[in-house]
């Protein structure tokens, strides 16, 4: 099982990320009409950002609570 300081990490690397989507989407919407065909490629990549994080942060709970 993965150590609190692991997850920790890994929590880190996955918000940078999910933040990171989270500003490609924003800058996409902005480009609108252009590129408009990259809305749902690019949503969905979001959304499993941010699922990706929710889950560590779960997993972390998880572990604090053991």
């Amino acid at each position: 099982m993965s150590s609190i300081d692991e997850v920790k990490a890994e929590i880190k690397k996955l918000s940078a990320k999910a933040m990171n989507m989270k500003m490609n989407l924003h800058d996409l919407s902005e480009e609108l009409p252009i590129n408009w065909h990259m809305i749902l490629p690019l949503a969905q990549e979001t959304h499993d950002a941010y699922a990706a994080l929710e889950a560590a942060r779960k997993k972390l709970k998880e572990l604090e609570v053991a």
